[in-house]
């Protein structure tokens, strides 16, 4: 996590006052992190601000497939984000990627990405489609990384109906929790995915 500093500190790597910083604060000229206790704490990126010292971030492709059946498909999203990183000219990009339930919250990649943003390390996310950052919540992941300077950008964003949305959605929690119960390769997980797949198509 991205490095806080006492008042103290701060005001000697700004060469500034304590009442300097406090007034600053006040006018929304520096942005300030409270402690449960109420006392005021300055983040790294913003004396790095104020000192004028560029951070320096990179942009993050994210590639996810929910089973190793679809590898291939992981490669493709993969070699899509790079041509679409160099048709930007973003240069060479970091690629991060899962084989996972995009309900999984537990996702290396995924932990590792929100890990570098947090730590304002990253400029853009690039993912070839919404959902394979995230299946819910997408808005508020994106709201989220704003606040930490972070942009996501989606390379194929058409957009789906609802019903064909909410189909996806349930199938996605059932396989999710069907997986749970009963582990991907059993006949039984199958069974009930495929039953849900059914209902839903008629």
């Amino acid at each position: 996590m991205e490095r806080l500093y006492t008042l103290k500190e701060a005001k000697k790597l700004l060469g500034v006052t304590t009442k300097t910083i406090q007034r600053w604060d006040k006018e929304g000229k520096i942005r300030v992190v409270r402690t449960v206790g109420g006392r005021r704490r300055i983040p790294e990126g913003e004396i790095k601000r104020i000192l004028g010292l560029k951070e320096e971030r990179v942009v993050v492709g994210y590639a996810r497939v929910s089973s190793t059946a679809q590898k291939d498909d992981l490669e493709r999203q993969k070699q899509l984000l790079h041509s679409y990183a160099k048709d930007k000219g973003y240069g060479e990009i970091q690629i991060l990627s899962d084989v996972g339930s995009g309900l999984n919250e537990k996702r290396k990649g995924f932990l590792k990405l929100l890990e570098m943003v947090a730590e304002r390390k990253v400029s853009k996310v690039i993912v070839a489609y919404r959902d394979r950052l995230t299946r819910f919540g997408f808005e508020t992941l994106r709201k989220l990384f704003q606040a930490f300077g972070t942009e996501i950008e989606v390379i194929n964003s058409e957009e789906k109906t609802p019903q064909g949305e909410l189909v996806e959605d349930l199938i996605t929690i059932v396989s999710h929790f069907a997986w749970k119960l009963y582990g991907m390769r059993s006949h039984k997980y199958k069974e009930v995915v495929e039953g849900v797949k059914k209902l839903v198509s008629v």
